[in-house]
């Protein structure tokens, strides 16, 4: 995710404990989300959707984290 931004992403990830929380929560829903639709995690497709709805949410959350410290980082 966001790999045009692996630099600032560490440098967050380092200095900012809310986004490194939020970045390995996405992380590990998105490896739910494939688990299960791979057939190797049963959920049904209401957990699914539910989950990738937060995947977004936090998906959003890291992007404004990122635009934010690139805005006070030039």
């Amino acid at each position: 995710m966001f790999h045009e931004y692996r630099e600032d992403i560490s440098q967050l990830k380092i200095k900012n404990a809310h986004f490194e929380k939020i970045f390995e929560e996405h992380n590990e829903l998105d490896q739910k989300i494939i688990n299960a639709e791979k057939g190797i995690a049963p959920l049904s497709d209401l957990e699914i959707d539910k989950m990738k709805k937060l995947k977004l949410k936090l998906k959003d959350e890291v992007y404004a984290m990122i635009m934010e410290y690139r805005k006070n980082n030039p």
